[in-house]
């Protein structure tokens, strides 16, 4: 009986029907291709943040700011390469620690090119830890080669290329300082937010045992050290204040000493900044999608208005009162879930024509990431839009059945 009434009520609608379809699957489409787009960014804003390596953080020398036991204020505290070992075996909460040393303006030869670039020692864990993976064909130095002390370089992509230019780096031999160096490596082109010495497509590693011993230098410019979940980091922060400070003498709460960039605490805050911008995102579809919504509820109300009379008369012969709302809410359902699917349909196909385009050469692509449809937002949206259904319908049936049957028989 309902299925019935809603039949016969919209072959009388048929144009407004059309419309109203139509500007729900507009504000469909609105709604999912900006969600896309925010899902799209914050993946990119994720994967970026991770190009520097995940869960870690970064240390650097400091002086303190307190006395301590005796002694003054202002001391450096410098950490030196034999540190690493006694603070790996007091960190039981890191994954990883690792040193640096970095020579900043380093003559690079090869052949008849010369550039001046930045050249960091670091232990072995450095590929790792801070995502340096390499290009087919080569690979990142080992524990074999940090203990030999071997001559063997790892290139940014980006410097591989000033260097070498169109030439295979793999395998040739490059002038560190006047030094001959294997390259083994070079760094396969990734997408990164953080940094704390430059790009690392800019830079050159080599082991941290030959730096040492080619440089003479034994002090770490930065400590850095990873945790296996992001939940660990607060208690592997505070071992490795008690550590070091044990070492060195000062206050384990001097934070001039132990303040570090925690990576952790960064991705956390970001993540929470994305999930805000998306939900900005979700409102303004939403609001778009409402537009439809009320112009559902406007036929609905203006259906109600010509079928006064036949509702009075409907009433007067004793029909339920689901026999009057029924047909209004199913009419008002059925219009917003044609529109919702023809919309997802259309924006399903842009999403798809959006991941063809290239990201090579294509900064915007690049930094904003391509559309990402989830199935948190299909979910998000078929929420929606069931309930835009259901209060279009819902309101202008409620009208319809508080028709009183003896004023309408004098209805016009």
């Amino acid at each position: 009986m309902i299925a019935t009434l809603f039949l016969k009520a919209s072959s009388l609608q048929r144009k407004r029907a059309v419309l109203t379809v139509a500007a729900i699957a507009w504000g469909t489409v609105a709604i999912l291709m900006l969600l896309a787009f925010g899902e799209g960014l914050r993946n990119q804003m994720a994967k970026a943040q991770r190009g520097m390596g995940e869960n870690i953080a970064v240390w650097w020398s400091g002086e303190t700011s307190k006395v301590w036991q005796g002694l003054p204020e202002g001391r450096p505290i410098r950490a030196r390469l034999d540190d690493l070992d006694y603070l790996r075996g007091r960190m039981p909460s890191a994954s990883g620690v690792l040193g640096e040393m970095t020579s900043w303006q380093t003559t690079l030869t090869w052949g008849t090119t010369t550039i001046t670039g930045r050249v960091t020692g670091a232990n072995w864990l450095y590929g790792e830890m801070r995502h340096h993976y390499a290009r087919p064909g080569g690979r990142f130095f080992n524990a074999h080669d940090e203990r030999d002390k071997r001559r063997v370089i790892f290139l940014g992509n980006q410097l591989a290329e000033d260097i070498f230019g169109e030439v295979e780096p793999v395998g040739e031999i490059l002038q560190v300082a006047g030094v001959p160096y294997l390259v083994i490596g070079v760094l396969n082109p990734k997408l990164q937010m953080g940094t704390y010495k430059g790009p690392d497509e800019g830079g050159a590693v080599i082991p941290i045992t030959t730096f040492s011993a080619q440089w003479s230098r034994h002090r770490l410019d930065n400590v850095v050290f990873k945790v296996a979940e992001a939940e660990d980091m607060p208690a592997a922060r505070e071992q490795f204040a008690q550590a070091l400070s044990a070492r060195y003498r000062f206050d384990p709460t001097d934070e001039q000493v132990t303040g570090l960039w925690d990576t952790a605490e960064s991705g956390k805050t970001l993540s929470t900044e994305m999930r805000r911008f998306q939900v900005f995102l979700g409102v303004i579809g939403a609001l778009t999608l409402l537009v439809g919504g009320i112009g559902v509820a406007n036929i609905m109300y203006a259906v109600v208005k010509e079928k006064t009379r036949e509702i009075g008369v409907q009433m007067a012969l004793g029909a339920h009162r689901g026999w009057i709302t029924g047909p209004f809410i199913l009419q008002g359902m059925t219009y917003t879930l044609l529109g919702g699917a023809f919309g997802l349909l259309v924006a399903i196909a842009l999403v798809m024509l959006l991941q063809l385009v290239p990201v090579e050469g294509n900064d915007a692509i690049a930094f904003l990431g391509k559309p990402t449809l989830s199935g948190e937002i299909a979910a998000a949206t078929a929420a929606l839009l069931g309930l835009i259904g259901i209060l279009a319908g819902y309101f202008p049936a409620r009208r319809a059945a508080s028709v009183d049957p003896a004023e309408t028989l004098r209805y016009e």
